[in-house]
């Protein structure tokens, strides 16, 4: 573990399915696994505690899925399912990088994973090991995004990382408009009204109640998770009025 200064303790990374998909954009590519791996081992050797939410966009989206036909319930699980395929790719590959890694599954698949029990997960972290929570909330109709929140709540996190496609929080969509204006922070209840997309309104209102920051930054910009934890204002920070 290095002894780089370090803002944080403890937080929670949210990464979508989509990160691992690279530019082939489906699926799991290699060269887009090693370089999340890199980002990760950066920030890593700060001596952060790291725990991980993955989602399964690259594969299927229970949501998106269940439009199709599909009984959502059912799509969910199989969205939950993908994201313990995606854990495991990314296990496997940071322990190549002999960074020591627990996958944790929301719902029992104990000859592949541990079985996520809180205690357990904050006794991992305590230990240097980098914790990814696979399959959601282990509940339908709940994303990803508000299982990174829920673990962080309930592993004592100080903030949650929101990783992107894009630098921050826009007042429009950047991609569309060229004059979007990019929010430096935002309180978690103009998250909320100005409907910004950031995450879903459970997963803002989880880190509100629990005054767990959330800081949303471009995961492609080389180096930002270290930069982040070690005290970088990357992004936009999102938090209460008080602070």
């Amino acid at each position: 573990m290095g002894h780089a200064q370090k803002a944080y303790q403890r937080i929670v990374l949210k990464l979508s399915g989509e990160i691992l998909s690279g530019k082939q954009g489906y699926g799991i590519d290699g060269d887009a696994l090693e370089q999340l791996v890199q980002e990760i081992s950066l920030m890593h050797q700060s001596g952060v505690q790291i725990a991980i939410v993955l989602g399964g966009g690259n594969i299927i989206r229970g949501e998106e899925f269940s439009t199709s036909g599909a009984d959502r319930v059912t799509a969910d699980y199989m969205g939950m399912l993908i994201t313990v395929v995606n854990a495991l790719a990314l296990q496997d590959a940071l322990e190549r990088h002999q960074i020591s890694t627990r996958v944790m599954s929301a719902i029992s698949i104990e000859e592949v994973c541990e079985t996520y029990i809180r205690r357990r997960s904050v006794r991992h972290l305590e230990k240097g090991r980098v914790i990814i929570f696979a399959a959601g909330t282990g509940n339908p109709f709940f994303t990803t995004d508000s299982a990174a929140s829920l673990r962080a709540v309930e592993i004592g996190a100080d903030i949650l990382l929101k990783a992107t496609k894009v630098d921050g929080v826009y007042d429009t969509d950047p991609v569309k408009n060229s004059n979007a204006v990019r929010y430096q922070t935002l309180t978690y209840d103009e998250a909320l009204t100005k409907n910004l997309a950031v995450m879903d309104a459970t997963a803002i209102v989880l880190c509100k109640e629990n005054n767990i920051p959330i800081r949303v930054f471009n995961m492609k910009e080389q180096g930002a998770c270290k930069k982040i934890v070690e005290g970088a204002e990357i992004g936009t920070l999102i938090r209460s009025t008080e602070d």
